[in-house]
């Protein structure tokens, strides 16, 4: 990692099939995407090379928030990867490894263009991106 990431991680009580599903199904994940509080209306959702996803993300006060993003990597089971079109500007990779059966290992690497960009978002990202990773487990649940 460099100073133009930001690496957050999260071991699951969960396979990693299900995990990935919870990300390439957006029924789930309009209901976990983001942090605590937020909403989903996904307008467009196409998971592979070149495809698009937008959505408005809904804060729990007031604000809606446009996000565009092109797919730039979709290995299932294995890697989501994409650069937003919307600020703030950045590449996603989640990668999702397989640790057990019953056990996976998502990631959220973040990677900016430069150091002053990541900084200025880290002390945000950081904790938004654990509520991410608590509202994706309770969502688990639901798959399962």
């Amino acid at each position: 990692m460099n100073n133009r990431e930001i690496l957050s991680s999260r071991v699951l009580n969960s396979p990693v099939e299900i995990v990935y599903q919870a990300f390439e199904d957006p029924n789930h994940l309009k209901k976990w995407w983001g942090p605590e509080g937020f909403t989903n209306t996904i307008h467009e959702f196409d998971l592979k090379p070149g495809g698009n996803w937008i959505l408005t993300m809904h804060g729990p006060g007031k604000g809606n928030y446009e996000n565009s993003s092109v797919f730039t990597a979709v290995l299932p089971n294995k890697l989501i990867g994409w650069t937003r079109k919307s600020k703030p500007l950045f590449d996603m990779e989640i990668a999702f490894k397989k640790l057990h059966v019953d056990q996976t290992e998502i990631s959220f690497r973040m990677i900016f263009e430069t150091a002053e960009e990541c900084e200025k978002m880290r002390k945000f990202v950081e904790p938004n991106n654990e509520e991410n990773f608590d509202r994706l487990e309770r969502e688990i649940k639901n798959i399962l």
